[in-house]
């Protein structure tokens, strides 16, 4: 793992001697981004903005980093987790390390963000597998949920190809394994995981295993990292140990376990267990050593590293083995292992930015207000040097709302899926096929139609994002500045010359677009020259886009 931490650029900071606070005035009409972009609906931060976000604690369940820029090309920067308090036109920033505000030679939105970048997380120069953005990724976990099992998980796919869906990226989601830590297949639910990963390869997908950091407290595992109860398990460790511990009355040795310590339970959404600490060489070499025995032993192709969330491993009354480890360090431990297997993905990630790793927004519920949240997260992921994020999958990722009798809304799934179709990724989990009638069926396979005709242009976008770090997805102010599209959050470009304005409203049959200038090819075949506003016709089987005349 030392030398992932040392690609990621990443090292863990608790230096109360270098703690900074620094407050900056709001200049007139200036516009902010940044942070986390869980604010997404709250960006741009303005002069009216009352928000604080506290980075020390929480990451919000998704991506964030000390970071805020301005469409006057300011910059204001900490390299540790920070505090942030906009209210009254100023913005606070408290770090444990030092501040930096500067500003770019191109006071845009923009040139803020290339400095930004330039300056602390320069592009890896690549991508995530083109497959990522060509093919909509399949998820199995609102079809099968905590029901996981070899016959339904190659029905499921079998089904998405017979309804004209490429062969991509296929993600086997929790409840695969025996138990959180014990990451062996179920044998009860899966008589042979290594054919069914062979039919799936064969079929022609890339297959990928759910996986997070925490261990149950009565799993093998457990018993074999906390206590080495076998002497053979052990063989190789330096020590025994490997999570997070109760703190302790100090021992010699600052930062070495006591063999008679407990690992402390810790509460996650699915329960109470243990936390792998990710500074501790132990839990490196476990977890690799699991990671790799299972793509060796069963030709699993990469990971969805959930979990890991900034809140879940702050130390409070717990402590690491580093004892500069800080729960952003942690954090990052965890996610680097994505840049070992070239099919992963992450949700949370503290400054992993610029890392050719898919980063999914956290789950939308089943709501028209979720869906709201969608455009505005991603432009906020972008904004902090997350060039390739997926939107979590089409129509939410709660299961309760797609069983019988729930109050799922097939137009907000068509709606969902517009938005994906025209954004960097496309994940379905819910099978279109079981929750559709035959008339939303029929959209829907329009809309599979529409991805498939942008494909090759969403991948070229992406390849360049990761020789170039400018966001695939951006607000039309990063590419219009100074015309007063700050606030615009309902529409989105995709790179340069491809404006989507999605319908996001229940029971809306038209919209207004704002266009910036030049000509736009809509996809109804009209022409319309900006900049203007104009209102549309959106009925449920249309996505209004644009393209610019060149």
């Amino acid at each position: 793992m030392r030398r992932i931490a040392t690609v990621i650029g990443f090292a863990a900071i608790s230096l109360s001697a270098l703690a900074d606070v620094r407050t900056v005035a709001m200049e007139r009409d200036e516009n902010w981004w940044g942070a986390a972009n869980f604010f997404g609906t709250n960006m741009p931060f303005t002069a009216k903005t009352d928000l604080k976000i506290d980075l020390r604690r929480r990451n919000y369940s998704n991506q964030c980093a000390s970071m805020l820029i301005s469409d006057k090309g300011r910059v204001i920067w900490a390299d540790a987790q920070s505090e942030i308090t906009v209210k009254g036109g100023e913005i606070t920033m408290d770090a444990d390390s030092p501040v930096s505000v500067e500003t770019a030679s191109e006071k845009t939105l923009a040139g803020a963000y290339r400095h930004a970048m330039r300056r602390w997380f320069p592009p890896s120069g690549r991508a995530p597998d083109s497959r990522f953005f060509t093919s909509p990724q399949l998820n199995t976990w609102i079809e099968l949920t905590y029901h996981q099992n070899q016959k339904d998980i190659l029905t499921y796919a079998k089904s998405m190809v017979e309804h004209g869906i490429e062969p991509g990226v296929f993600m086997i989601d929790d409840t695969w394994q025996t138990g959180y830590g014990d990451w062996r297949f179920d044998a009860r639910r899966f008589p042979d995981p290594k054919a069914m990963v062979g039919e799936l390869h064969k079929m022609g997908f890339k297959v990928m295993l759910w996986m997070c950091p925490y261990v149950g407290m009565d799993t093998p595992a457990f018993r074999r990292i906390a206590w080495g109860q076998n002497p053979d398990d052990v063989r190789g460790y330096a020590t025994r140990g490997g999570f997070l511990l109760d703190l302790k009355p100090a021992a010699p040795g600052e930062g070495e376990y006591d063999v008679k310590d407990l690992p402390k339970a810790c509460g996650w959404w699915n329960g109470y267990s243990a936390f792998l600490d990710f500074s501790h060489p132990n839990a490196n070499a476990w977890f690799a050593e699991t990671l790799d025995g299972l793509v060796r032993d069963f030709g699993v192709d990469g990971f969805k590293l959930d979990g890991a969330d900034l809140g879940a491993y702050n130390l409070g009354d717990r402590r690491a083995f580093d004892p500069k480890a800080t729960s952003g360090s942690l954090n990052n431990g965890y996610c680097a292992y994505a840049l070992k297997y070239p099919f992963s993905e992450i949700r949370n990630a503290w400054r992993m930015q610029q890392m050719p790793v898919v980063v999914r927004l956290h789950d939308k519920m089943h709501e028209w207000g979720a869906l709201a949240r969608i455009v505005a997260d991603m432009i906020g992921a972008g904004l902090i040097g997350q060039p390739f994020i997926c939107p979590d999958m089409v129509g939410g990722g709660d299961w309760v709302a797609f069983i019988p009798g729930s109050p799922f809304e097939q137009e907000l799934f068509i709606r969902s899926a517009q938005i994906h179709a025209l954004c960097p990724m496309m994940q379905i989990s819910a099978s279109p096929w079981r929750v559709l009638d035959a008339e939303h069926q029929a959209i829907f396979t329009d809309i599979l139609s529409l991805r498939r005709k942008f494909a090759p242009k969403i991948a070229a976008l992406a390849e360049r994002a990761g020789k170039d770090g400018e966001p695939i997805l951006r607000n039309l102010e990063y590419n219009y500045p100074g015309m007063g599209y700050a606030g615009v959050i309902d529409e989105f470009m995709m790179g340069d010359d491809l404006l989507v304005a999605p319908v996001i409203r229940k029971g809306a049959k038209e919209r207004t677009v704002v266009l910036p200038p030049g000509r736009w090819l809509a996809d109804d075949g009209v022409e319309v020259v900006g900049p203007c506003k104009t209102v549309v016709s959106a009925p449920l089987s249309r996505l209004p886009h644009f393209v610019l005349v060149k």
